[in-house]
């Protein structure tokens, strides 16, 4: 088939930092054509220049005549409370002579399209009430009305069952059975290798693979192209040789479509971390453990006081939470430092008394910012700190509980190299004083550098560990794309 779109050396800066460095893209139709690269890779910039929602700095793209290029986005741009029909027809729908919706017109426009798709539903429903997998195709039908050449799909399966991808793969060969030019931007290295026909992969806002066929690649290679020769950590933290007693235990753990017969155990004095691809369950098990989410079936113990049924109940067994978003669930921005770093420990656990004086308060959050070398005093706002430093707030607010068991949720997101090796330092002195900690982390290099082991979610289910000398990045990121164990 003839190329659809080419695009050549695209460069694209935010402010300064290049998001795009002369990035080339050829789509060709009737292909499945395949994007990949990590978080910040710049995938999402790419995709927004080639569907022209943004325009490069330097490059040009090129498209055939006559192309009509449609996005579907990770993101349901759906109405809910709308019909299906309405829903398949938002801008300019068939209208009679009097002006109003031509419902015949749209039901015979789109029942081929959905018939195409498999999809078989009331067009008349609402959309809503269908499965989530229906409401992916239907946004998919949405933009097949549009008649496009090239048809982009932005993670178009990360929340989506298994049996709702096999019926996209049957999808997909209809789709380039009849020319379409299909770029499959995806987290999943395994349907790269199931549905496309080539691939990119981008690293760092450059090519890294540049359309390389499908069959000429793996995924390990994929995983080498993506992460590229980052140094692996020299030192890691060594723990005791003697166990100490479980702190958190899920056994055959169930939640309704989000985790399935999850078991694991993490002791005192063990940095354990969980991670995954979008949507794998490892957020969900973090949940599991901080009381935010009931279960089905199974048997959960945090702190050996059973399953905490709320945040406060697991605060109480001895809990520590940092959450990823620190502006909406760490700090309270139009306070101080103090009176954030005492609002768990003193203030909602009453371990101050009750009634402790402020000056009290003061001084033991003078202490902890000293310990964690925040620069800011008690009483500065904390809206005013930097990332870095609100973050070490949120760590002074949690340590002053001397917790027992430490849950992190991407704990240095946003933070600069040497907050980040501070960070790193605190949660190595947790575990050494006989805390047990549970890790999430979108960085493999966070997860290798300070776990003594990694456990691996895919679709709900553990299906791997990587501990010792084979947890590094690239073993990790294949386990995560495998669902294998590697040591």
């Amino acid at each position: 088939m003839d190329d659809v779109l080419v695009a050549e050396g695209l460069v694209k800066s935010y402010g300064g930092v290049r998001a795009l460095d002369g990035v080339d893209l050829r789509l060709r139709g009737g292909e499945v054509h395949a994007l990949v690269g990590e978080n910040g890779a710049g995938k999402s910039t790419l995709v927004r220049i080639v569907s022209g929602a943004l325009a490069a700095d330097e490059g040009e793209v090129a498209v055939t005549r006559g192309t009509r290029i449609a996005v579907v986005s990770q993101e349901l741009s759906l109405f809910p409370d709308l019909s299906v029909r309405e829903n398949l027809f938002p801008d300019r729908p068939p209208r009679t002579r009097l002006g109003l919706l031509d419902r015949p017109a749209m039901d015979r426009a789109a029942r081929p399209v959905l018939a195409e798709l498999g999809l078989d539903v009331d067009l008349g429903a609402r959309l809503g009430e269908l499965p989530l997998a229906d409401q992916q195709l239907t946004e998919i039908a949405r933009a097949l009305l549009l008649d496009p050449r090239l048809l982009i799909l932005d993670e178009p399966t990360s929340a989506l069952p298994a049996a709702a991808v096999d019926r996209l793969e049957r999808v997909l060969r209809t789709l380039t059975g009849r020319g379409i030019a299909v770029l499959y931007v995806t987290h999943f290295l395994t349907e790269v290798m199931r549905f496309a026909r080539r691939v990119t992969v981008l690293r760092d806002g450059r090519v890294a693979l540049p359309g390389a066929r499908r069959a000429d690649v793996d995924v390990p290679e994929l995983v080498t192209a993506m992460l590229g020769g980052r140094p692996e950590p020299a030192v890691r933290r060594t723990r005791s040789a003697v166990d100490l007693p479980p702190q958190v235990v899920l056994s055959g753990v169930c939640v309704p479509g989000r985790l399935a017969d999850v078991t694991f155990t993490v002791l005192a004095g063990e940095v354990v971390g969980v991670a995954g691809l979008q949507g794998a369950g490892h957020l969900a098990a973090l949940e599991v453990v901080c009381g935010r989410t009931a279960v089905s079936a199974g048997r959960v113990d945090v702190g050996g006081r059973g399953r905490p049924r709320s945040l406060r109940d697991a605060v109480r067994a001895g809990l520590a939470l940092v959450p990823s978003d620190r502006k909406r669930y760490g700090l309270m921005l139009d306070r101080t430092v103090w009176e954030n770093a005492t609002a768990v420990s003193w203030l909602a656990l009453g371990r101050g008394g009750v009634a402790p004086s402020r000056a009290e308060l003061v001084r033991r959050t003078a202490d902890l910012t000293e310990r964690l070398r925040l620069r800011g005093g008690p009483y500065d706002p904390v809206a005013r700190l930097s990332g870095g430093n609100q973050q070490k707030v949120v760590f002074a607010k949690w340590l002053a509980t001397e917790p027992r068991i430490v849950v992190l949720d991407d704990p240095t997101r946003g933070v600069d190299i040497g907050v980040r090796a501070e960070m790193h330092t605190i949660i190595g002195e947790l575990a050494s004083g006989g805390a047990a900690v549970l890790l999430a982390s979108t960085d493999l290099a966070e997860l290798t550098e300070v776990c003594d082991r990694v456990l691996v979610f895919v679709r709900g289910r553990v299906v791997g560990e990587v501990r010792g000398e084979r947890l590094t990045e690239h073993a990790l990121a294949v386990a995560m794309q495998q669902g294998v164990s590697m040591g």
